[in-house]
């Protein structure tokens, strides 16, 4: 399997997290891809990834709950690590997109910074990774403008995941529609998550796996600290609401990931 989105650098971890990786490790997952919130997490994200490099990848990205009065510097930074990818690559432009729950107050300039992600995504020729967050009386829609942006944007070869979907059929079909996967996590076990009544109507080959570890645990373990091996569990969620195999679940999320990223099992 793959972990397409984890903050396994998260403090969260640091008690124990060679133990929680090993335990990942030896339930089959193959690699685990970070999303950078912004300047702050960079180091203890490339100190994972320099501790497992052949299983662990980092996305570089500025968060929109980081878009704050400092966004240049920030974006100064992640252009600036960008520019020397010989030295470290890195498979994402992420995470990256629109939160309206907490706050309002920079709503512009999130949208000046997913815009300007947007164009290193184009330059640097990577896919993105899609933190689209509606407001809590669901009156801005995050998803669907980000969809607008991006097809504003205009650049065809524009591909990635909108991370940790949690919208709804119409929504679905939309980011299908411009080429975008769908992170599906723990949410899915959720009894009122809504997605048993959705991943039946999507192909499986527009689905990747993600928990977003710590957070968002998967049943039976819900308001507890997420783990990259739970994964396994939004797998057999998704074999079971759409009536397939769990190895189907696997082989063809496992085909969709790397053929977004270009890397090898």
């Amino acid at each position: 399997m793959i972990e397409t989105h984890a903050h396994i650098y998260d403090e969260q971890f640091d008690e124990d997290r060679d133990d929680m990786l090993k335990r990942a490790f030896s339930a089959g997952i193959k690699q685990i891809w970070m999303p950078n919130c912004n300047t702050e997490t960079i180091n203890s994200m490339f100190a994972v990834e320099n501790k497992y490099p052949d299983k662990c990848f980092s996305m570089m990205g500025l968060h929109p709950c980081y878009v704050k009065e400092n966004f240049e510097q920030e974006l100064y930074a992640i252009e600036y690590l960008l520019e020397r990818m010989h030295l470290r690559k890195f498979i994402m432009i992420g995470e990256i997109g629109l939160d309206f729950y907490w706050d309002l107050t920079f709503v512009a300039q999130q949208e000046e910074v997913f815009l300007r992600q947007l164009a290193l995504a184009k330059k640097y020729n990577l896919p993105i990774c899609i933190h689209s967050r509606n407001s809590k009386n669901n009156e801005y829609n995050a998803i669907l403008r980000c969809i607008e942006l991006i097809k504003q944007f205009g650049w065809e070869d524009l591909r990635g995941i909108f991370h940790c979907f949690s919208g709804n059929l119409e929504e679905a079909q939309k980011i299908i529609e411009i080429n975008f996967l769908l992170g599906i996590g723990g949410v899915a076990t959720f009894k009122n998550g809504g997605m048993d009544t959705i991943l039946p109507h999507i192909d499986l080959k527009h689905i990747v796996l993600e928990t977003d570890s710590p957070y968002l645990a998967p049943v039976p373990y819900r308001g507890k600290r997420n783990e990259v091996v739970y994964i396994e569990l939004v797998a057999r969620r998704i074999a079971e609401i759409k009536a397939i195999d769990f190895n189907e679940v696997v082989q063809q999320t496992t085909q969709n990931a790397l053929s977004l990223v270009g890397l090898k099992s």
